[in-house]
C-alpha cells in the first residue's frame, strides 16, 4: 500500500463520520476500542494507523499519552493539527517497520489498519515488539464474514484504487495472529446493521447481532496480551 494512496482521502476520512450511518458507526466502533483497550491516566500508548485522529482524541480523554503512526503525511498533519500537542506526538511511517524500541509502551492499539497490510503477522509482531511485557493490544479491522467486506470485495472488481489493495479477515483469521503463550484473545464485533438502516432502527437492529450472530458485525477487534 502506497502513501499516496491514503492522502487523498482526509477529509473524506473526517466527513464520513459525520454522515447519518458514520456517526452511529463511529460511536459503536469507540465504544469497543474503549472498553477493551481501557486507556489509564498516565499510561503511554501507540495508535498504529492513527489517521486523522478521529479515535486517537476519545483515548487521550483517558489523560493517557498517545503516539500516533500513519503512512500518509496529510493525513498525521492533521491529527496534530486536531490534538493536544502536550499529549500527542506524531511518526510517519509503516506500521511493518515501526520506529520504536523494544517494550517501549504500555499499550498499543490500531483502528482499521491492519486490512491494507497483507503481512498480518509481521504487523501484529511489531505491535508485540514495541509494547511491554503484559500490555494490552487491540487490533480491529474489517470482517470478511460482514456484508460491508462484500459490498467493498465487489468494489474492487470494479477498480476502486482502496480496495483493490485491502485483504478483509475473519474471527478466527485473527485469532490465529495472536502469539502463543498470550492468553486466549478477547474478540468483539460491532455495526451489525447496513449504510441504508434508518436511524431509528439501528439500536435494536445492533442489540439483536449482538445476540444472535455475535462475529459478524462488520466491526471487528481482537484483543490480547504481550506474554
Amino acid at each position: 500500500m502506497t502513501p499516496a494512496l491514503f492522502d487523498s482521502w482526509t477529509d473524506t476520512y473526517d466527513q464520513w463520520f459525520q454522515t447519518p450511518s458514520g456517526k452511529p458507526i463511529k460511536d459503536y466502533e469507540t465504544r469497543v476500542l474503549l472498553d477493551l483497550l481501557a486507556p489509564r491516566k498516565g499510561e503511554i500508548l501507540l495508535d498504529v494507523g492513527c489517521g486523522t485522529g478521529i479515535f486517537t482524541w476519545d483515548v487521550l480523554a483517558a489523560d493517557c499519552r498517545v503516539t500516533g503512526v500513519d503512512l500518509s503525511a496529510p493525513m498525521l498533519e492533521r491529527a496534530v493539527q486536531r490534538l493536544d500537542p502536550d499529549k500527542f506526538s506524531a511518526a510517519c511511517s509503516d506500521m511493518c517497520a515501526l520506529p520504536f524500541k523494544n517494550d517501549q509502551f504500555d499499550k498499543a492499539f490500531s483502528m482499521t489498519a491492519i486490512e491494507f497490510v497483507k503481512d498480518a503477522q509481521a504487523a501484529v509482531n511489531e505491535l508485540l515488539r514495541v509494547t511491554k511485557k503484559g500490555g494490552s493490544i487491540v487490533v480491529t479491522t474489517l470482517n470478511s464474514l460482514s456484508s460491508w467486506a462484500d459490498r467493498r470485495t465487489e468494489k474492487a472488481k470494479d477498480g476502486h484504487p482502496l480496495f483493490e489493495q485491502i485483504y478483509f479477515r475473519s474471527p478466527d483469521q485473527m485469532r490465529a495472529l495472536v502469539p502463543y503463550g498470550s492468553p486466549d484473545p478477547v474478540v468483539r464485533t460491532a455495526v451489525h446493521f447496513e449504510k441504508e438502516t434508518p436511524v431509528e432502527k439501528i439500536s435494536a437492529i445492533e442489540a439483536q447481532g449482538n445476540r444472535q450472530t455475535p462475529e459478524t458485525g462488520a466491526f471487528l477487534a481482537v484483543q490480547f496480551f504481550k506474554p
